[in-house]
């Protein structure tokens, strides 16, 4: 892989993950209200904005990337994305990792180490 889709797609698992993050510190908090109230609650915080910038970001880098990459190594090489929001869904907002969730991300984490090595 060129320096130029390493880099493309490095900044696409960072963006996805801290838009998924974003979103996750948005909707956290019961002081948000329930129904209509709380997604007015959400819309008023920074976070829901941050993660909607990122996600606009994103959606430009992944455009570039496919550009240069087969799409079914773009998707599989994308999936990495999922393993780095469940880490830092762990180390920021405690969530639980089962035995199977982190025998998971090892399967994942392998697969995408296989085809970016293939690639």
């Amino acid at each position: 892989m060129s320096a130029t889709v390493v880099m493309l797609w490095l900044a696409n698992i960072v963006l996805d993950t801290f838009g998924q993050l974003s979103f996750k510190a948005a909707a956290a908090g019961a002081d948000l209200g329930e129904g209509l109230a709380r997604w007015k609650a959400m819309a008023r915080r920074p976070w829901i904005w941050s993660g909607i910038a990122c996600y606009v970001g994103e959606f430009l880098v992944w455009l570039a990337f496919l550009s240069l990459v087969p799409l079914s190594e773009g998707v599989l090489l994308g999936s990495i994305n999922i393993v780095a929001v469940m880490i830092a869904g762990r180390l920021l907002f405690a969530e639980k990792l089962s035995p199977m969730r982190t025998f998971g991300i090892l399967l994942i984490a392998a697969g995408v180490a296989v085809v970016g090595i293939g690639g």
